[in-house]
């Protein structure tokens, strides 16, 4: 039963290596000083994130000179930190990834995304320096839609990187699947209609372990003949898990569909029964016999 598309344990490394000092360029001899095959390297990072190792890097790097920058650092002094040797070289760089000059860095956000690993397989988490913005199944590759989505709804690029909310996020995660926290309480940044803003805010009032119908969300945001809407807003929430659009379930009780698979959604609401039964609060219930919230 074990997750096939959790990344090894050498690519997290090699991530933290990339954030703690983005001024190292990790080159062939490198990678094959930590026993690592550079081929394979580049392979994995395509297959995770869509690009290579050393687009990575370049990434990372840009990521923490806007950092830097907004933060109030001068321009020659970030360019040396990220690793850039003239100051020239580091502008046309930036120009390249943020169309705009780094003296207009403090009118920017970014967009910082990383894969993290779970009981249900790679997630990919984003966040700005406001709060969190999308968890979507898969690694970045697989959840390009989604950051770019997103990405446009914020009006902000997209780089690959790790910022406090995420450090934060990935600590409440691993909470969550150990049975040590049902409700989150990190800092979300939503985009989208007013509508789906209300939808998703319904969905967080849903207590953990239960479940409502379609048919009872829609009622819950004052839309009770609008259920095709409301199954839309949901389908289109964008940061899953913490925002628990699981926790909805045809009108019969049954699981029905869930964008990151039907297998995640069942491992999700059997995790959160299983977590409150360790604590005696509420018998073993099977599909089709969810409990339901909004009764």
């Amino acid at each position: 039963m074990e997750i096939a598309d959790q990344p090894p344990a050498w690519m997290f490394e090699l991530l933290v290596t990339l954030e703690s000092d983005p001024s190292r360029i990790v080159h062939d001899d490198d990678l094959k000083s930590r026993g690592l095959e550079p081929t394979a390297v580049r392979r994995a990072f395509k297959s995770l994130y869509g690009h290579t190792f050393q687009a990575h890097q370049r990434n990372v790097r840009m990521a923490k000179a806007l950092s830097l920058l907004s933060a109030g650092d001068d321009v020659t002094t970030v360019a040396q930190q990220v690793g850039f040797d003239s100051a020239s070289g580091f502008h046309d760089a930036f120009v390249r990834t943020f169309d705009t000059t780094p003296s207009r860095a403090d009118e920017l956000t970014c967009m910082l995304f990383r894969p993290v690993s779970t009981p249900i397989g790679t997630l990919t988490i984003a966040a700005t320096t406001d709060g969190i913005c999308l968890l979507a199944f898969g690694g970045p590759a697989t959840a390009a839609a989604d950051i770019a989505r997103v990405s446009t709804s914020l009006s902000c690029p997209a780089l690959p990187g790790n910022n406090t909310h995420l450090d934060e996020l990935v600590a409440e995660l691993h909470e969550y699947f150990a049975g040590e926290l049902q409700q989150f309480t990190i800092p979300l940044l939503l985009g989208g209609t007013d509508f789906q803003k209300g939808v998703w805010a319904a969905l967080q009032d849903i207590p953990f372990g239960q479940t409502c119908s379609y048919e009872q969300l829609a009622r819950c945001v004052g839309r009770p003949t609008g259920q095709r809407a409301v199954g839309l807003a949901n389908g289109a929430n964008p940061i899953a898990v913490v925002i628990p659009c699981h926790r909805v379930v045809r009108k019969d009780g049954s699981i029905g569909g869930y964008g990151g698979g039907r297998w995640r959604k069942i491992h999700l609401l059997e995790h959160e029964q299983r977590t409150l039964r360790a604590d005696g609060n509420v018998a073993n219930l099977t599909e089709g016999q969810l409990r339901l919230a909004f009764a």
